[in-house]
């Protein structure tokens, strides 16, 4: 006959109770650590471009004007509107072509895949957000540069079209899967009541399973556009790195993340212009972080309302 709990031995609890306490442990600091990385890192960027926020930078100049010259010997101009304008824009283009295109593939997987086809379409999408970012980039320059050039007679292919489609594709994959969990997670009985009363299977989807799973949806979209927005290689490497103000989808622009990437590795450490990347890293961190909140919020929102 087993040993009940009662018929165990002092030691034997004992040391249970240790290995429970251990186990304890290293879960709450395995849930602690993504807290202690996060402000980690924020007090690390904003230790570095904390003298140029404080003691050199100009608001108005910083926010509004579009010359970012920091290498200038005579005025040295830090302007991030052109820079926030191109990360705006290409990130714009971008979730214009990922919604329909993610949410499409996340109706016919969760409505109309059978179990064969959907775990295969899983598995495709997965793959799909393996991609490095670095491979997207080259798609974009060798690929859809000259295709955009040849189809729509532009002198250069690398511009805002080139890193929208390339992010849009990037993106595609986590709005993809999160927005097939929230049409998932719809109950049964809203699709049953609704066939029940002679819809058909697009009534019941357009009436019933959007409108009730609209708010994980839009938890997808604002996730693919943090996804976005953050991307530095492939945007680096689509987008021309020209500062310009956008007026077209065929206009060459400049990102953020990408004059962070490309600029920091050539500035002497300490220096004004070193500090001026590190406070662009602040602002990044900043929007990065009110979008990811905000589409937590709206999870959250979800999970009330269940």
């Amino acid at each position: 006959m087993a040993k009940t709990q009662a018929d165990a031995s002092p030691d034997a609890l004992d040391m249970a109770w240790f290995w429970d306490r251990i186990a304890q442990g290293v879960v709450f600091l395995g849930g602690i650590s993504a807290i202690v990385f996060i402000g980690g890192i924020f007090i690390f960027v904003f230790k570095e471009g904390f003298g140029f926020i404080f003691q050199d930078m100009d608001v108005v100049e910083f926010f509004t004007s579009p010359a970012w010259r920091p290498t200038s010997d005579n005025n040295p101009t830090y302007g991030t509107l052109a820079l926030l304008l191109g990360t705006a824009s290409v990130t714009g283009f971008a979730v214009l072509m990922a919604v329909p295109l993610s949410l499409g593939a996340a109706i016919y997987i969760a409505e109309f895949a059978g179990p064969r086809a959907r775990e295969l379409w899983k598995i495709l999408i997965e793959l799909l957000a393996a991609i490095p970012s670095v491979v997207w980039g080259f798609i974009g320059l060798s690929i859809m540069n000259p295709l955009i050039i040849e189809l729509f007679d532009v002198p250069v292919g690398l511009n805002i079209l080139n890193a929208g489609v390339i992010l849009g594709l990037m993106a595609a994959p986590i709005m993809t899967t999160i927005a097939e969990d929230a049409l998932k997670a719809v109950p049964d009985t809203y699709r049953e009541a609704a066939e029940a009363q002679g819809a058909t299977r697009w009534q019941v989807i357009w009436r019933v399973i959007l409108p009730a799973s609209r708010n994980g949806l839009m938890a997808a979209v604002l996730l693919g556009v943090g996804r976005g927005f953050g991307e530095t290689m492939a945007v680096l490497m689509a987008s021309g790195h020209s500062i310009n103000i956008p007026g077209s989808p065929f206009d060459s622009v400049r990102a953020l993340t990408a004059t962070i990437a490309a600029e920091l590795g050539e500035t002497a450490q300490g220096s004004e212009h070193y500090q001026a990347l590190f406070t662009l890293g602040i602002l990044l961190f900043a929007v990065t972080f009110v979008i990811n909140l905000t589409a937590d919020l709206v999870v959250r929102g979800i999970r009330k309302q269940s």
